[in-house]
Order: structure tokens, then sequence, then C-alpha cells
């Protein structure tokens, strides 16, 4: 029931890593993509929609660094909540760090159960990954469909009529805590073998980022960024840093930052960033994302339901 790596422990064994095993890592020269992504801007007007809610469609949500069980989490749950009236998305991706210290017996119902009971009790599922304030029990707490696993991979599919083929969607959950060998060749082997439409990974800290993490983001990208490109990555999702972050595509891959759910850190984003598409760093926020074909849509909501960010990332030929 041991807690993760984090902070300076975290960036030392992360460091060691590198050094025994990931020296020679960097982006392939030869890296071969079936696919890339290009991103679109939408702006919505106050209040508006930006997903096209398409019939069939996969359908989600996304929190990252929720498990406060305080005022602010409790009201960007409210913000989901009254969203899925107009967006009714299916399950919940979570970034990590899910259950806050300080941890006694009531961390799952105070910090997860109350805040999103009218989701659990709609039948919304929740997947999460494990960030380094969680303990090693939420692998075994059944609404987070862990199933004691540190990392786990699940499919989604579009639901279309008469009989065609959607657009098949496969998430990859990663421990960002301890990315050791087995659990890369693991990586690899399962993108190898998707045989999906889209890909996304999603892991608790980020690879590219704007904010006080950039050392141990670098670090971790050497390890982690080869597979991912090689694997046909579309979209990677992490928290960590507590604001929103879209990254500009790198590779061919999209990146997000959605750490605010639960935990804000004012003004931590660094400006100027040339890697930054859209940064929001002034208030706690959720996501939504539709998939339907080659396009995934995406909006970011702030605690007072304003859209921070919205657009489409489409799936092209290299």
């Amino acid at each position: 029931m041991r807690a993760g790596f984090g902070g300076a422990a975290w960036l030392a064994a992360l460091s060691l890593f590198w050094i025994g095993g990931c020296r020679n890592s960097a982006v392939p020269s030869d890296a071969q993509r079936t696919t890339r992504t290009e991103t679109h801007d939408r702006s919505p007007g106050p209040g508006e929609l930006a997903l096209p809610l398409k019939a069939g469609s996969v359908r989600f949500a996304i929190i990252g660094d929720s498990g406060r069980g305080d005022q602010a989490q409790a009201e960007v749950a409210h913000q989901m909540i009254a969203w899925r009236d107009r967006f009714p998305f299916e399950f919940v991706v979570m970034l990590g760090d899910n259950i806050y210290p300080p941890h006694d017996a009531n961390d799952f119902s105070t910090k997860f159960e109350q805040p999103y009971r009218p989701l659990l009790d709609a039948g919304v599922t929740f997947h999460a990954a494990i960030g380094n304030h969680d303990l090693d029990l939420e692998l075994n707490y059944g609404p987070f469909n862990m199933g004691g696993r540190r990392y786990y991979t699940f499919r989604r599919n579009e639901q279309r009529l008469e009989g065609l083929a959607g657009a098949g969607v496969r998430f990859f959950v990663l421990d960002s805590r301890a990315l050791d060998p087995d659990q890369l060749a693991w990586l690899r082997d399962e993108l190898s073998r998707s045989g999906t439409d889209w890909k996304i990974c999603y892991l608790h800290h980020p690879i590219y980022t704007s904010g006080r993490y950039t050392t141990a983001a670098r670090l971790l990208r050497l390890a982690l960024e080869p597979i991912l490109i090689n694997g046909d990555v579309d979209v990677v999702l992490s928290g960590h840093e507590h604001f929103y972050e879209r990254v500009r595509p790198q590779h061919g891959i999209s990146y997000f930052i959605s750490g605010g759910a639960g935990s804000l850190r004012k003004a931590d984003i660094r400006r100027p960033s040339a890697i930054m598409a859209r940064g929001f760093d002034t208030d706690f926020h959720f996501m939504m994302m539709e998939i339907s074909g080659d396009t995934l849509y995406f909006q970011a909501i702030s605690r007072t339901g304003e859209t921070i960010d919205a657009g489409e990332i489409k799936r092209v030929g290299k």
C-alpha cells in the first residue's frame, strides 16, 4: 500500500533508469507512421457545446489531479454533471492523483464517490491511471477499473447503424511512476497488435509541458516518445501539472495536459512557450472528447462553465 514516487525522488529514479537503459533513446530518424494528426480550433459561443454529438460516436470526459475532496473538486464535478445532460459521455478517463493525502478510511467516499455520485448512479464508468500521490491500494478499487494492474488497456468502438464498421479506439493506460523496461516492452507489443483506428495513451506525468516539470518531461520523453511514434499513437493525455495545456502536435502526436479537476497552480505556465497551442492556469477545469470516424473533437470547460479551449483533431495520411 505504498505511495508512488513524487517530486525529487521520482526524478532521481527516472534519471537512474534513463542512465541505465535509455541512454541511446531518441526520436528515430526512420520512424514510420501510417497517419499523423492535424488540429483545428473551434470557437463556440458562451455556454455552447462544441462537440457534434454524432450518432454512435465514442464519448468520454477527462479529469486529472482530482481527488482533494474539497469545494473546488465538487464544483468541477457539478459542471461535469451539468454538461453531461447535453453531452452524454459514457466513461471518464482519470489521469492520476485520484486520491490525495492525507489518507484515511473514508478516502474513496469523500474524494471520489460523493463528488461523482450522480455520474456513478447513471452508469458512467471511470478508468484510472495511477499518480505519484496515489496509494497502490487504488489498483484494486473496483470503480477505478484497474483490475490490480499498474498499466492496462481497454477498447471502445463507434456504434454505427446497419452493421457498418465504426472507428475503434484503444486506450493504453501507463504507470509513469515506474516506467520500467517491462512496461515499455508491454506497450510496444500492445501498440503493434492494437488493430484500432485510434490509439490514445494516458499517464500521470507529461512528456511535453510548458510548466515547472520540463526537465522531468524531457527524461520521460527519451524513454517513451520513440515507442509512441513507432506505435502510431494519435493522442497522449497527462496530468501532474495543475493547469490545462494543449501542446502543438509533436511528430504527428497531439498532447494534452489536464491536471486541474481538483488542484490548481495559478500562473504556473511558463510563457512564452514554443510548444503551447493553448493554456489555462487561472481556474480548475475538466475536458470532454468525442470520436467519430477520423475526427476527434475536444472541449475544455472551467469550474464556472466557461469553454477554455475547443477544436478537432483529424487523422490524415502521412
